[in-house]
């Protein structure tokens, strides 16, 4: 689904004029772990709507440490449970998961969490069950601080491999015409010392200031441009 005809898929014009119902999936920087101060960008985006006469309803269902495999497993249960009324579903889902599947684990080369063959199956299989719910729009990764691995002592992120599974992530986005905000090349365009500096001593979750830069992403992405146009002519 393209960016230009997200919100005007049968699923959403016929409420057009109504509060949308808005799930967020995905793992840590959905939930908004390293952020005490504002919860992360979800939870900004769901007070800036809930602060609106008729802004949508957001629900935050990120799980710290989640792969896409796990995602997957959970994803239509949570999605049917969220309608609120009876007969009602909700009418988008935002994806955001990846980053779990890509570390190497126990030394820098050893294997991947998720083999990247398994993780790109697990991606296809993730974004064609969401699909088929509702619309979809994709928020990618954050790039680490490789200089502050390994993470937990055993898990080693690197720029390489998330380049990789990413950019996965990407392809399969394109081909399904799903949204998909390259947060990753976006940081990296300007520069480690910016990156270092909204990072949580971890290496790994954004602090205070790096959900604040992404929430700022998020809103000026043309998908999130048209649902804050809807809470406007509400």
């Amino acid at each position: 689904m393209t960016t230009l005809n997200l919100l005007t898929s049968p699923t959403l014009s016929v409420r057009s004029y109504q509060p949308l119902k808005v799930i967020a999936f995905g793992d840590s920087l959905v939930y908004g772990y390293g952020d005490p101060v504002n919860g992360g960008w979800v939870e900004q985006l769901r007070r800036r709507w809930m602060g609106a006469e008729a802004g949508h309803v957001l629900y935050n269902l990120g799980v710290r440490g989640d792969t896409a495999s796990q995602v997957n497993q959970r994803l239509e249960q949570e999605f049917l449970v969220r309608g609120e009324l009876r007969n009602k579903l909700p009418d988008l889902i935002i994806l955001s998961v990846g980053v779990n599947d890509s570390p190497r684990v126990g030394k820098r080369g050893s294997r991947s969490m998720t083999d990247s063959d398994r993780f790109t199956l697990e991606i296809i299989n993730l974004l064609d069950k969401a699909q088929n719910l509702c619309p979809v729009i994709f928020v990618g990764m954050v790039p680490v601080d490789e200089s502050k691995m390994p993470f937990l002592d055993c898990m080693y992120f690197n720029h390489e491999d998330q380049f990789r599974y990413k950019e996965a992530t990407k392809l399969a986005c394109q081909v399904r015409d799903i949204p998909y905000l390259d947060i990753f090349d976006l940081w990296q365009s300007r520069g480690q010392t910016w990156i270092s500096d909204r990072l949580s001593q971890d290496g790994l979750h954004p602090n205070t200031s790096g959900y604040s830069a992404l929430f700022e992403d998020v809103l000026h992405w043309q998908p999130v441009m048209q649902l804050e146009q809807l809470v406007a002519i509400s």
